[in-house]
């Protein structure tokens, strides 16, 4: 009798241990959600604070990659020599006004002693568009056409890039090249340079 006793006490206390142990496994997730529920908030404490940037740094962002300030100039005048006072009146007139147009100027930019083809190519490069003057003396100079050539090899399929200026010559005259670009008449100066100002300002 006692020994069935003893058998009976044992196997009572295997299964409370079993029954103890089985309990504390389900137990176990809720520890792991709540140890998730805290990864989480500080996640979100963590993007809460990252929406909280000051204004000012975001603008500055913005501002400081500005797609004008890419390049070194607004606009390569491209001219022959016999049209540089008219060239410089033009000149005078963009750079003068509110919106500090940056011109390349050949004569007046180019850096003594460097070579001059390499001088234009960099300016055409560096140069957001360009301002071709057709003149005849323009038409008449090897030179001029090769400064043609290369800014429309910039920009092959024009984009509005390369701005013709018609002074003193005939429609039939205007270059085969140019052919499938508008081009700006010049005859009251005042307000073809300002229709010049207008067509830079929409390529920057």
């Amino acid at each position: 009798m006692a020994g069935w006793v003893r058998r009976l006490l044992q196997k009572s206390k295997q299964s409370s241990s079993s029954a103890g142990s089985s309990l504390n496994t389900k137990q176990s997730p809720s520890s792991s959600s709540s140890s998730v529920t805290t990864a989480s908030s500080s996640t979100s404490s963590s993007v809460a604070s990252l929406g909280q940037l000051s204004p000012a740094s975001q603008v500055s962002v913005s501002s400081s990659g500005s797609a004008r300030w890419a390049k070194s100039y607004d606009v390569c005048i491209c001219h022959s020599h016999g049209d540089f006072e008219f060239v410089e009146e033009m000149v005078s007139y963009l750079e003068s006004q509110p919106e500090g147009i940056r011109c390349f100027l050949q004569l007046r930019d180019a850096m003594p002693g460097s070579a001059i083809t390499t001088e234009l190519c960099d300016a055409v490069q560096n140069s957001h568009c360009w301002v071709l003057l057709i003149t005849p003396g323009f038409l008449e100079d090897p030179w001029c056409r090769y400064q043609m050539h290369q800014a429309l090899a910039e920009a092959p399929m024009a984009n509005g890039r390369t701005i013709p200026v018609l002074k003193g010559i005939d429609r039939r005259d205007y270059p085969r090249e140019l052919r499938c670009l508008y081009y700006i008449d010049v005859t009251r100066r005042e307000n073809d340079f300002r229709q010049i100002k207008d067509t830079i300002l929409r390529c920057k």
